[in-house]
């Protein structure tokens, strides 16, 4: 049973007023193209797995519905109304999208043969469901090509629900993607998976109840499935803008855009549909350029300028703009007035930042005080229901500057414990500060509140009052906040100072997703996890022949670094302390699985030398910790 929330207060109902008053309600263009082309929903809206687990749940945000609470902003409300619409829609004809399945869309074009999958979401399961719904319709045509538009997991995790690996091997089912695509999809979900997993869980909100006080949507799609994470790796790869590629019969024209959305993307035309993808390069929201979940800063400017290549090269021979998320748009005019409308926001966003960096202000002063124009402001598709105006600008200072303002007070700062302990005993100790927090609180000032009663909690985990009080805080920040993750965020943290911690609902580094490592990064995943106190005084060198690549990969472990690279054929290098040979399917297994013993008793693996050193190596790797403290120290 979870604790009770708060209720909404004064200053949260007032604030929603405004925004009622001020934003554009009576425009209603989106609902009707996000209604425009639907044929039949799933019913019920829900995915399980083969265990019967619940995967995806649609149906739990019928809530959408009715009119709108005190504790939801009425304009992320209105976004997640529209994102909550469930179904196969036709686009045009021939191409066909499942929305309302997973976070993503998937997309599929009819062929002469079969039916190309553009972006097979995040789940084996939910893409099995789409594509099922699809095929009681249109017929029971096979997948004959897979198109990842890029490398984050909603548009490719689904993969295996499609297609197969033979499929694929045979060459029934060519896979394309982005040149890069598979080395940042498993750099970002492997390397940083687990943190980055920790912290998604907040951002999408999938451990929240469901309702006006919980969960009502992520902005970009309701939230994630918790379904089987898989991926094939791409057979081909689109390598520069202009090339063509034909599919089952469709031509494809390419546009590559590395840097906008994630480090590998592509938009592509449909020339013979007269139909334009654009991925996630241009939805109907601000989107991310430092994502809450954590990843590298994307580039604005870059962003910018390939909208306006897309609009030069593809726009003006386009009836129909359809992405990654949310509903297409449709008409010339309209498409081109939507991606023009798109770009002058990152490349507003991104050139007054600078102008304003360049006049000595910090990021969070710039983000205070920072102002769209009026055309970008009243657009629906640029409000930040997913990106913030405020959490990007901090981004793009972040890209060009550092974590640091140049300020020398903040060059050597205390860590946040020991900076919350010296914080409250200045301001008087804990009573004093959660006495002074509730009159703030009562005034409304609740991101003050938020900031000194979290000073009370690091400097006193056991404090319950402090930590209710900075519970009822998040939630009136959340019942406040326009952009999900902003809600979701603010009611996680609400959510595990009141119940305890909710860990990581979605899987880190998924079996398919590692079986996707090459050997180097695979060494580098190792690597990261070298207590390296505990390795300073070890040495050791290992060889990997690695039979079905026909290679060696030296290992040395020396001052706490695990330094690895391919052996060239009679170097000069010393004999290694141990030496193992095995398949690249084996290496996986015994690293990551942690199977080397058994493996190696079964003859899987043979060795060279002492194998006992082996376990000097694995005696200093520590386990990432998929339920890290985060509203707590």
């Amino acid at each position: 049973m979870t604790a009770a929330m708060s209720e909404p207060s004064a200053h949260i109902v007032a604030a929603h007023k405004e925004i009622e008053a001020r934003l554009p309600f009576a425009d209603t263009a989106d609902q009707a193209d996000a209604d425009r082309g639907f044929i039949t929903a799933l019913e019920p809206g829900t995915v399980r797995d083969a265990e019967g687990n619940t995967v995806w749940d649609n149906d739990s945000y019928g809530f959408l519905h009715e009119s709108c609470p005190a504790s939801v902003n009425p304009s992320l409300w209105r976004q997640s109304g529209l994102v909550i619409r469930q179904g196969l829609y036709e686009v045009t004809p021939g191409i066909y999208q499942i929305r309302g399945l997973d976070l993503s869309n998937m997309t599929l074009v009819e062929g002469d043969s079969g039916v190309i999958v553009i972006d097979p979401l995040i789940s084996a399961e939910t893409a099995a469901a789409g594509l099922a719904l699809y095929r009681a319709h249109r017929g029971d045509r096979p997948v004959t090509g897979l198109i990842y538009t890029h490398s984050h997991v909603d548009h490719f995790g689904g993969a295996m629900g499609v297609t197969t690996v033979d499929d694929v091997a045979a060459g029934r089912c060519p896979v394309i993607a982005p040149a890069g695509f598979l080395e940042h999809a498993v750099a970002e979900n492997v390397y940083a998976g687990t943190a980055m997993s920790r912290r998604a869980a907040y951002m999408y909100g999938a451990a929240l109840p469901r309702g006006p006080k919980g969960s009502v949507g992520a902005g970009l799609g309701q939230t994630t499935s918790i379904g089987t994470i898989t991926l094939i790796a791409p057979t081909l790869d689109v390598t520069h803008t202009g090339q063509e590629e034909t599919v089952d019969g469709v031509r494809i024209v390419f546009q590559v855009t590395p840097g906008t959305e994630a480090p590998a993307e592509m938009n592509f035309h449909f020339p013979q549909r007269r139909a334009l993808c654009m991925a996630e390069n241009a939805t109907h929201t601000l989107h991310n350029l430092l994502t809450l979940r954590g990843a590298l800063v994307r580039d604005p400017h870059v962003w910018a300028k390939y909208l306006t290549e897309a609009i030069n090269l593809f726009a003006h021979d386009s009836d129909v703009l359809f992405a990654s998320h949310h509903w297409p748009t449709w008409g010339g005019d309209r498409l081109v007035h939507y991606l023009s409308v798109q770009r002058d926001l990152y490349g507003y966003l991104h050139d007054q930042t600078l102008r304003r960096l360049n006049q000595g202000y910090v990021g969070s002063e710039i983000a205070e005080t920072f102002q769209l124009p009026p055309a970008l402001e009243n657009s629906w598709h640029a409000r930040g229901y997913y990106g913030s105006v405020s959490h990007n600008v901090k981004a793009i200072y972040q890209r060009y500057m550092g974590w640091f303002d140049g300020n020398p007070a903040h060059l050597w700062e205390h860590p946040p414990v020991e900076s919350a302990r010296r914080h409250v005993d200045f301001m008087g100790g804990s009573d004093e500060v959660l006495r002074k927090a509730r009159k703030a609180y009562d005034d409304g000032d609740y991101r003050w509140v938020a900031q000194v009663v979290n000073y009370v909690v690091f400097a006193d985990p056991a404090n319950e009052a402090a930590k209710a009080l900075q519970a009822d805080t998040f939630e009136q920040l959340g019942y406040g906040a326009e952009c999900g993750p902003w809600r979701n965020f603010f009611l996680s943290g609400a959510f595990e100072l009141r119940n305890g911690a909710f860990g990581t609902p979605t899987q880190a580094n998924a079996p398919s997703m590692l079986a996707a490592l090459t050997v180097e990064q695979l060494f580098d995943a190792l690597a990261l996890r070298v207590d390296a106190p505990k390795a300073w005084d070890l040495h050791l060198i290992t060889d990997w022949h690695v039979t079905d690549e026909n290679r060696v990969h030296r290992t040395e472990l020396r001052n706490g670094l695990l330094v690895h690279f391919d052996r060239l054929p009679d170097d000069s290098l010393p004999e290694p302390d141990a030496a193992f040979t095995m398949t690249r399917a084996i290496l996986l297994r015994g690293l990551l699985g942690q199977e080397f013993p058994a493996l190696l008793a079964a003859g899987d693996i043979t060795a060279e030398g002492d194998p006992a050193k082996l376990m000097a190596l694995v005696g200093v790797l520590d386990e990432p910790d998929p339920d890290f403290a985060i509203v707590t120290p």
